[in-house]
């Protein structure tokens, strides 16, 4: 591996391979598009911090569609928790997110709240919607463990049977929100005829790629001084060949439009539709995403 030439900033995903030892990886950082999401409702630190590391997930693992047109969602929920439900989704390098939570609740549980005590017996539903050829598959995994990235990884053992390796890095502070991932997988000899997930987590490649991936520090995943070319070639350098994919800007999308809107109210009745009209005899639509106002005569 030569040493980066080209640096990436913020709101960018890095894909790369290692040919040799079977592997592939994204790395990523996000910083003024994780604050434009953010900004969209006054959550609670505790709650930006969720939000974050889901969206620092949602790039990393949405970038691995090959579908363009593809869209991934990562939605976690819970019957009685204080979050009840989270979801965020990634489509052509478009990320978005939101979180309802119990304010009170929440308030009850000091400064840094587990994951356990934010969303109590959950899970972790992981869809891909391949627009392309018209598939979607989807895996669920419970909400365990310390983090949603290790519920992440369970996912792709569980339902993929490809190990991975995630890291995610938050930082907040008065400048803002930076969030910095790396996702890190083992394919060996392709995608046809691999062996079983219990032989291959233990392949020497997979062991030494795991093991040079986990020695990366959470503050070099948020240190913008340190390009994403950089952070790979300090993990990566001993290697004799690294591949790094040309890398795909990321942006906040939300999707929400007033003939969006239109067409979802066509679905309904008007016995309905005078239910939801207010005095002035509008729909008055508010989006979770973006928290934009949609006033619909219908």
């Amino acid at each position: 591996m030569n040493p980066p030439a080209a640096e990436t900033g913020f709101d960018r995903v890095l894909g790369f391979t290692i040919p040799e030892r079977d592997a592939r990886g994204r790395v990523v950082r996000l910083g003024p598009v994780l604050d434009t999401v953010l900004s969209a409702h006054d959550y609670p630190p505790p709650i930006r911090h969720l939000l974050a590391e889901a969206l620092v997930l949602t790039a990393l693992i949405g970038s691995l569609l090959k579908d363009d047109q593809g869209q991934l969602t990562m939605q976690a929920q819970t019957q009685a928790g204080i979050v009840d439900l989270l979801v965020c989704d990634y489509r052509g390098g478009e990320v978005r997110g939101y979180v309802r939570h119990d304010a009170e609740r929440l308030a009850a549980l000091g400064a840094n709240p587990t994951l356990k005590a934010l969303f109590g017996e959950g899970y972790l539903a992981i869809t891909f919607d391949l627009a392309s050829a018209g598939e979607r598959y989807q895996g669920i995994v419970p909400l365990e463990g310390d983090s949603l990235a290790q519920a992440c990884e369970s996912y792709f053992a569980q339902s993929e049977q490809v190990p991975t390796m995630i890291r995610v890095g938050i930082r907040s502070d008065k400048q803002g929100c930076v969030g910095g991932g790396l996702l890190v997988q083992h394919l060996p000899e392709g995608e046809e005829g691999r062996e079983r997930l219990h032989v291959q987590h233990d392949h020497p490649h997979w062991e030494h790629v795991k093991a040079l991936a986990g020695s990366l520090r959470h503050d070099e995943l948020v240190d913008p001084a340190l390009s994403m070319e950089t952070l790979l070639w300090r993990l990566f350098h001993e290697e004799s060949e690294v591949r790094v994919l040309s890398g795909t800007p990321l942006s906040r999308g939300c999707r929400c439009s007033l003939e969006y809107y239109r067409s979802v109210l066509t679905k309904f009745g008007e016995e309905q539709l005078a239910e939801m009209r207010d005095d002035a005899g509008k729909i008055v639509i508010d989006c979770a995403f973006c928290s934009k106002l949609f006033e619909i005569v219908a």
